[in-house]
C-alpha cells in the first residue's frame, strides 16, 4: 500500500486527508493519507523521514511551499515560476519532483464551478506571496487580457511581476484603481488571520466576480464586503482546494477523480459545523 501525507504547521485543520480518502474510495485506489506536523525549522527533515518510511508523495501547505521548491531535485515549470511547491512526487529512485497545482485548481474552479470566462478578462490579484505566484502563470495561460497585482508592499509585487516578465502583468496601488475588474482574487493571508481584506472599492462593479482563496468562515467577511460593494458573484476557495488536490492525486495515481461530489460533501460538512 502506498503512503501519502500533507505537511504543514499548523496542519491539524487540514481537510486534505478527508479529500484524498474520498478520492481513493471513488477511484478504487489502495493508499493511506495522513497529516504531518513539521517544526517550523524542520520541514526538510520531516519530508525526508516520511520518504524514508516509504512515502510516495506529499502535499505541502503553509509555511513550507517556498522551502519545498528549494529542496526538491526537479521542478515543474509552473512551480519554478511560482517559486513554490505544493505537491511532491517521489520517483522510483527516491528523487523528489516538485509541482504546484494551486493555479490548476483555481482555474478549474473558476471555469467549472463558477463559469468565469478567463480569456480576455481583466484580473486584479490581491497579494504577492506564494499563493499569488502559484496562480499567475495558469491565469496568463488561460488568456487573461490583464493581470494587476496589488500588495501592501509594492516592491514585492514588482519583484513578482518581473519574474513573469509579461506585459499583461502590472503593479497597481489600490488608491489608483479607477475602473472595475472582471475578476478580483484575494490571495492574501488576511482572511486566515481574521484581518479585514483591503478591497479597492472601485475595483468591483456590477459584473465583477470576487474570489477568496480561503474557504469557510474565514472568508465570510471578505465575501460580504465584496457583495456590499456590488459584486455580481462571490466565492470562497473550497472548490480550489478540492481541484488542486485532484490534480495532485492525478500526479500520484495516474487518474483524476471527479470533484463535484467531494466539493458538495465538504460544503455540507462546513455548513453543518457552523450551525
Amino acid at each position: 500500500m502506498d503512503h501519502y501525507a500533507v505537511i504543514g504547521n499548523p496542519v491539524a485543520h487540514s481537510r486534505s486527508p478527508v479529500i484524498h480518502r474520498l478520492f481513493a474510495v471513488a477511484t478504487g485506489q489502495e493508499m493511506t493519507y495522513q497529516a504531518l506536523l513539521a517544526p517550523r525549522d524542520g520541514f526538510a527533515q520531516t519530508l525526508r523521514a516520511f520518504v524514508g518510511r516509504g512515502g510516495r508523495g506529499a502535499n505541502v501547505t503553509l509555511p513550507f511551499k517556498e522551502e519545498a521548491a528549494a529542496i526538491v531535485d526537479r521542478l515543474d515549470p509552473d512551480a519554478g515560476l511560482a517559486g513554490a511547491v505544493n505537491t511532491v512526487v517521489v520517483a522510483a529512485d527516491g528523487t523528489l519532483a516538485g509541482f504546484n497545482t494551486d493555479g490548476i485548481g483555481l482555474i478549474a474552479d473558476l471555469r467549472n464551478g463558477l463559469g468565469v470566462q478567463l480569456a480576455g478578462a481583466r484580473i486584479l490579484m490581491l497579494g504577492a506571496g506564494g499563493a499569488a505566484r502559484g496562480a499567475i502563470g495558469p491565469l496568463l495561460g488561460a488568456g487573461c487580457a490583464l493581470l494587476a497585482l496589488c500588495n501592501r508592499t509594492p516592491v514585492r509585487a514588482a519583484a513578482v511581476a518581473a519574474v513573469f516578465a509579461d506585459r499583461r502583468v502590472t503593479v497597481i496601488d489600490g488608491s489608483d484603481v479607477r475602473d472595475p475588474f472582471d475578476l478580483i482574487i484575494n490571495a492574501t493571508s488576511a482572511s486566515l488571520t481574521g484581518a479585514t481584506v483591503a478591497l479597492p472599492p472601485r475595483a468591483i462593479g456590477a459584473e465583477s466576480t470576487f474570489y477568496d482563496m480561503v474557504y469557510g468562515d474565514a472568508a465570510r467577511a471578505s465575501l460580504e464586503t465584496a457583495l456590499s460593494l456590488g459584486a455580481r458573484v462571490v466565492s470562497d476557495g473550497l472548490g480550489m482546494l478540492v481541484e488542486q488536490a485532484a490534480a495532485a492525486f492525478a500526479l500520484w495515481r495516474g487518474v483524476r477523480p471527479d470533484t463535484k461530489a467531494v466539493i458538495a460533501e465538504l460544503r455540507a460538512q462546513i455548513e453543518e459545523s457552523a450551525l
